[in-house]
């Protein structure tokens, strides 16, 4: 899965009880079997593709950006962490844009402006327009994970959502990894604006592809935005300690990896190993290990507690950071996929935890845990690049074993709240 993780809508607070009833006819909704159904799921899956190919577009090659415009590694993570800082402070506009116009408005209205955007990249003259250019991009691209899922929950019918959703998550998922992939083994052979041309070009394709086939909503009903009700919705949610603690580990656990895949191509290519730019690049498809350990999660969570998944996912994470430091190629690679299957199942733990802790304001719930998970990764990638260009492969290293403390004294700390309302319930 894709560490957007778009798992949850991010739409409007919920609507007074006056307001009028949004919920669709049950039967009227799309089924498995029927065309609008599969329209639905393959438009979607191909709006995930575009958006996440775009996202991460640069990601895969940085080392190519450094050495062609001369750039530090903290220099070139900016083009990554400007996109997904875009990205978090778009996110809450334009739920409250799809409320009023549409979901398929917004959608279509944020692959098109995000794909229009990625065709001016490869022109970029310097790092502050390409910088500026990738947040306008990442601010357009919140359309799509802020809509989404509320699209779905209100066309597909409930019997069939978890599977359309997790072909959603599984568009995501291929285009966070396919974009890095694609731009990365392009750069290498033809430098690093053919790369973003070719993210473009796949975008376009996969944008296209979901305005075509996306079914006309049925079932939605615009409502005002309320901005005051949002804000005493945003900041009733900032109130539960609980939630704040979810958030905190969702932007610890994306510092991490933000971290990380900002720095592993440079140290791949560098001493000790010297491994060519395309095989570099070829290291994203770790991050399949994702799709597993997002699902395990669930499981684990259900054996050990929220908590312990969440002290399981820390210290697998912590431990394939420490083994990552050996100077051996085969430590290098399982410590990355350790870090991936910690930093995936954390994330599943605390996401989805989200949900079930709110009582109202679910969707904004969501939307501040996505905020503060993407906010992570644009602090971690780039402190992470500047830690990685001053002492190397072990100040990245630290950056993430730094977070991972952090997110354990969290844990720590709810743990023993929990053990005190606990007394307090026994000697009441």
């Amino acid at each position: 899965m894709q560490p957007s993780d778009t798992r949850a809508s991010v739409t409007a607070p919920d609507a007074p009880a006056t307001g009028p009833d949004t919920r669709p006819t049950e039967d009227d909704r799309h089924r498995p079997g029927q065309r609008a159904f599969r329209r639905a799921n393959l438009a979607l899956f191909s709006a995930g593709v575009a958006t996440f190919v775009l996202l991460y577009s640069t990601q895969g090659l940085l080392p190519v950006l450094s050495a062609d415009l001369d750039l530090t590694p903290g220099q070139a993570s900016w083009t990554a962490s400007a996109a997904t800082l875009g990205l978090a402070l778009g996110l809450l506009p334009a739920s409250a844009l799809s409320d009023k116009y549409g979901r398929t408005a917004v959608m279509t209205a944020s692959t098109l402006a995000a794909s229009a955007l990625a065709l001016a990249l490869p022109f970029a003259p310097d790092l502050t327009t390409l910088v500026v250019l990738r947040v306008l991009q990442g601010a357009a691209l919140a359309g799509l994970p802020a809509t989404a899922m509320a699209y779905l929950a209100e066309e597909v019918h409930p019997s069939a959502l978890a599977s359309a959703m997790g072909l959603y998550v599984a568009g995501n998922s291929i285009g966070g990894m396919g974009g890095r992939l694609l731009s990365g083994w392009t750069a290498a052979g033809f430098g690093w604006r053919w790369g973003l041309a070719a993210s473009a070009a796949l975008a376009l394709l996969a944008t296209l592809a979901f305005r075509l086939l996306i079914p006309a909503a049925r079932h939605f009903t615009p409502a005002p935005v309320d901005a005051r009700a949002l804000g005493r919705t945003v900041a009733g949610h900032l109130r539960n300690p609980l939630l704040v603690r979810l958030y905190a580990l969702g932007m610890l656990f994306m510092a991490v990896f933000g971290a990380v895949y900002n720095t592993v191509g440079y140290r791949l290519i560098g001493a000790p190993f010297h491994l060519p730019e395309s095989i570099a690049a070829s290291i994203f498809v770790v991050y399949l290990v994702g799709t597993g350990t997002s699902a395990a999660a669930g499981r684990l969570s259900g054996r050990l507690g929220r908590r312990g998944a969440l002290y399981v996912s820390i210290g697998v994470t912590a431990t394939g950071l420490l083994l990552s430091l050996a100077d051996s190629l085969v430590c290098a690679l399982l410590g990355l996929v350790l870090i991936t299957a910690g930093f995936f199942a954390g994330h599943a733990t605390a996401s989805s935890a989200v949900g079930r802790t709110a009582t109202a304001g679910r969707a904004q719930a969501s939307a501040l845990y996505l905020i503060a998970y993407y906010l992570g990764n644009s602090l971690g990638g780039t402190v992470g690049a500047d830690a990685y260009h001053a002492t190397g492969w072990p100040g990245a290293a630290a950056v993430g074993l730094t977070a991972m403390t952090l997110a354990a004294g969290v844990t720590l700390y709810a743990t023993r709240q929990a053990h005190t309302a606990r007394r307090a319930v026994a000697d009441a």
